[in-house]
């Protein structure tokens, strides 16, 4: 029999919430959304209140949640310019396939049309980039439409929900049957279409396997871990895919990422969409000989439409992985890989070798990766890693491997600056004993460093590290490279970052001798409060990518 509770609008999407797992509340003051703070604060126990200074924190905090808990985040944002500005965040959301539910205020529906305070119809904003906008039709409906949101942005494939419900009805009564929170249904793939994944691993030469961060959100970790480990299948690891094979895992060969896509002739696609940080799923050589590819989604949407694929099969990712290595295993004859492995092992080795010079770079200006090269050795296994720029994101990608799966988070193919403050709250909240280490280039710093207060405030150390490079680094060395100059890329030289984040109550420094970067990392993680390192980068030292995303 179902619980039943009286209550007002707020009390019933709180008690909703928390029966789906949700812990904290991300918001940004606001008089349409008073009940949902009032139902958080007289919950037994009281749901915790994270308010922040933009409305994008908020929902990227929520989203980060996430991606780090693999249960919903809930954001709530006041009507009109609190849902409106935290609409890229809800985008890079949809990109990323993050559990999330935005709950908007919304102008009172008996005055509707009228005129009144930031009156705005915000579904048609959302329906491009959610799974569902909606508008809840009344306060009896709250409970079952709140519910039915929390569902539909955890099942696959996950995504960002958007309710908003009017000030008038949130602040109504009623009675009603609380809805209980379904099993999640594990979806069995075609057998067929495993099969005929497995036939092509059991005839292939030189496989590759690049999992992708949906591995991760499924909790398929363990069997992508044991498919690459049976098979002795070389990995390349994607977005939260990274940890799933730790750093120094003899299969892991993301340094020798180029060869094995060039050389592979097969190429093994899982948890990923193939987008421009794939190639858009082409692979080979050349483009006439393409390597045949094979695409592993969460759900058969998710499968690419825009690529050849050899073979491709969707479904609970668990069950696909471990269907795939079962049809292998039974395969009439099973190549052994390990001379393949053993090249793209020399070539990453090779690699790790060639790094050393950045990364322990004595060079005055300071190299940024020299700036990763000091992190790095500071890191534990469970430290969470956060980025947020352009190039000094990239160096972090190329350099940085975590020890364990679900502590790297990134702002994901949607590219979105302003991530960062937002994931790091978040982070220490989801990982109260772990280090927390945003990486902040000094473009993308002023997306949110503002927040640095909701740090402050709300008690959560975090080690902020910019790298002060003076500019916009990725637009600046391409326009240069295109036009033979460059315009509105230049920041202010040496902006003391570290002077914001102590003015608003936490602490830092500014480093500009390469000798001084590990001293000052180990202050900020000794500190026990919101600490940022600001370090004065080379302008000139740019990420030697291959790949614009156009």
């Amino acid at each position: 029999m179902r619980a039943t509770l009286e209550g007002h609008g707020g009390e019933l999407a709180v008690a909703v919430a928390r029966a789906h797992g949700v812990e904290t509340m991300f918001t940004l003051s606001g008089g349409h959304v008073f009940p949902l703070y009032d139902a958080a604060v007289t919950a037994v126990p009281p749901m915790p209140l994270v308010d922040v200074r933009h409305e994008q924190t908020a929902v990227f905090a929520a989203e980060a949640t996430g991606k780090l808990t693999r249960r919903p985040g809930l954001a709530v944002l006041t009507a009109g310019p609190g849902v409106t500005n935290g609409i890229s965040a809800v985008t890079t959301a949809w990109f990323n396939g993050s559990p999330l539910l935005v709950l908007g205020g919304r102008a009172p529906a008996y005055n509707w049309g009228a005129g009144s305070l930031q009156e705005l119809d915000h579904p048609p904003l959302l329906a491009p980039v959610t799974k569902r906008a909606a508008t809840i039709g009344g306060v009896a409906d709250i409970a079952d439409d709140v519910n039915a949101a929390l569902a539909l942005a955890t099942a696959a494939h996950r995504g960002p929900v958007f309710l908003d419900v009017a000030m008038d009805h949130l602040f109504s009564r009623a009675e009603v049957e609380l809805p209980v929170p379904s099993e999640r249904d594990r979806r069995e793939p075609d057998p067929d279409r495993v099969a005929s994944v497995a036939a092509l691993l059991a005839t292939a030469a030189r496989p590759l396997l690049v999992i992708g961060s949906d591995v991760w959100a499924e909790g398929a970790e363990a069997a992508a871990l044991r498919l690459a480990e049976s098979a002795g299948l070389p990995v390349v690891t994607n977005g939260m895919g990274r940890g799933i094979l730790p750093a120094g895992h003899p299969l892991l060969l993301t340094r020798a990422r180029s060869a094995a896509f060039a050389q592979a002739d097969l190429v093994i696609v899982v948890g990923a969409p193939l987008d421009f940080r794939l190639g858009y799923g082409r692979f080979g050589a050349s483009p006439e000989h393409p390597t045949p590819v094979v695409h592993l989604a969460d759900h058969p949407e998710g499968i690419a439409r825009h690529a050849p694929l050899a073979a491709s099969a969707a479904g609970d990712l668990t069950l696909v992985l471990d269907a795939v290595l079962t049809g292998w295993e039974r395969a009439r004859t099973r190549p052994s890989y390990a001379e393949w492995t053993s090249l793209l092992q020399d070539r990453a080795w090779a690699a790790v070798d060639a790094d050393r010079a950045d990364l322990e770079s004595a060079a005055d200006p300071i190299h940024p990766a020299r700036v990763i090269g000091e992190l790095r050795r500071r890191l534990a296994d469970d430290a969470v890693v956060i980025g947020d720029g352009g190039d000094f994101v990239s160096f972090a990608g190329k350099y940085v491997e975590p020890a364990r799966p679900g502590c790297w988070l990134d702002p994901g193919p949607y590219g979105c600056l302003g991530t960062g403050l937002g994931y790091a709250v978040a982070a220490r909240l989801a990982r109260p004993a772990s280090q927390v280490a945003l990486r902040l280039g000094d473009g993308a710093a002023g997306f949110s460093l503002m927040d640095v207060d909701t740090l402050v405030r709300h008690r959560l150390p975090v080690v902020m590290v910019v790298a002060n490079n003076s500019g916009w680094g990725l637009e600046k060395h391409l326009m240069q490279r295109i036009y033979g100059y460059d315009v509105v890329a230049e920041l202010a030289a040496r902006t003391r970052y570290d002077e914001v984040a102590r003015a608003l109550g936490g602490a830092g420094e500014l480093v500009t001798d390469p000798d001084g970067i590990g001293p000052a990392l180990d202050r900020a993680f000794a500190a026990g409060v919101p600490y940022l390192v600001n370090v004065v980068t080379d302008p000139a030292a740019a990420y030697p990518r291959t790949t614009t995303g156009i």
